[in-house]
């Protein structure tokens, strides 16, 4: 009914703008008034653009900043990543491992064994042990700036004293903290010394046939020998003895310790008591002396503890005795060793 009121003409609307609108209905009797209908409030959409935007910028500006700093705080965790520490139990000494790609010498040096030697020879010392029936003389490897040191358990077994030679020719006095004769191994600890330049102990899983090591010992009492060769081969079954009295007398005491690898004997019979570890193999020359030593990787990192050797000897006709390596060297894994070190340090004995 309503529609019957209306004329064309008679009406007209503003848009939501305040701009005259055709076909919005308005009674013929109202006034037209310019104030009517009042302006509509400006749209929601431009209120939501004008005042809301001006702070989102900002807040978009912040964002890669943000970013970067979470990028940052997680390279550093990362590189951090790269070298931890082993707390001693008893003390602040800690010490300094990597993974394979920490580089001790310049990377651009890796693999030079002069670098190499310059790197790690200060962490490489001579031990000399006294024992009942003489002496015994190897080598060992420094693991804290402290003093403690990592040597083969055969080297200071059964010794009354010891005395270690640093690189530099200072001596000092050691005690045993721990043993273990099962993996051949010995923690002793330099009386009154500090600031040795500690060795980094690498990651001897991540050793492959045919890398390039060094090797650093004083094998016939000449400290500070480097030698060089690659790795032979891994995981060779190495069994030694484990009784002090049965290798001190078969020439424990010139560095000869006896041991077996392939059914074979060398050095002297091992006896009954025995235990076999997993060692890596290597064709550096290794000599008597050279037990306790350290074998290092091409980016200097101590990869293994040199434990047993081969060193042939015949007997000329006058009389004389001709010895040296023939490139069948063992190390004890350095993975084996960082296990074994917080047993050693609590002064187990096994």
């Amino acid at each position: 009914m309503t529609e019957s009121f209306r004329r064309s003409g008679e009406y007209e609307s503003y848009d939501g703008y305040g701009s005259p609108q055709q076909g919005a209905p308005q009674h013929a009797s109202s006034p037209v008034n310019p104030e009517w209908p009042p302006p509509p409030a400006q749209p929601p959409v431009q209120q939501a653009m004008v005042e809301p935007g001006a702070p989102a910028p900002k807040k978009r500006a912040r964002g890669p900043l943000a970013l970067l700093a979470a990028v940052a705080i997680v390279a550093a965790a990362i590189g951090g990543g790269t070298a931890y520490a082993f707390q001693e139990l008893t003390g602040n000494d800690t010490v300094a491992t990597s993974s394979t790609s920490t580089n001790v010498v310049p990377a651009g040096k890796k693999g030079d064994v002069a670098t190499i030697a310059a790197a790690v020879s200060p962490s490489v010392v001579e031990i000399s042990a006294t024992l009942d029936n003489g002496s015994s003389t190897g080598s060992g490897v420094i693991i804290t700036s402290g003093g403690e040191i990592i040597t083969n358990n055969h080297v200071i077994s059964g010794a009354s004293s010891i005395k270690v030679t640093t690189s530099n020719g200072k001596t000092y006095t050691a005690k045993v903290v721990g043993t273990d004769s099962k993996k051949d191994l010995a923690l002793i600890k330099l009386q009154g010394a500090s600031g040795l330049k500690a060795a980094t102990l690498g990651n001897s899983s991540g050793v492959q046939v045919g890398d390039t090591v060094v090797a650093i010992g004083s094998p016939e009492g000449l400290s500070g020998t480097v030698t060089s060769g690659i790795v032979s081969a891994l995981n060779r079954d190495v069994t030694v003895s484990t009784d002090e009295n049965q290798s001190q007398g078969q020439g424990g005491g010139d560095g000869q310790w006896p041991f077996s690898f392939g059914g074979q004997q060398f050095n002297g019979d091992t006896g009954s008591s025995t235990t076999t570890y997993k060692a890596i193999q290597t064709d550096a020359s290794l000599n008597p002396g050279n037990s306790g030593g350290a074998l290092i990787d091409a980016a200097g990192n101590i990869i293994g503890i040199n434990s047993a050797m081969y060193s042939a000897s015949s007997q000329s006709s006058s009389g004389s005795s001709d010895a040296g390596s023939v490139g069948l060297g063992f190390a004890i894994p350095i993975n084996t060793v960082k296990s074994d070190l917080a047993t050693l340090r609590s002064g187990s004995t096994n």
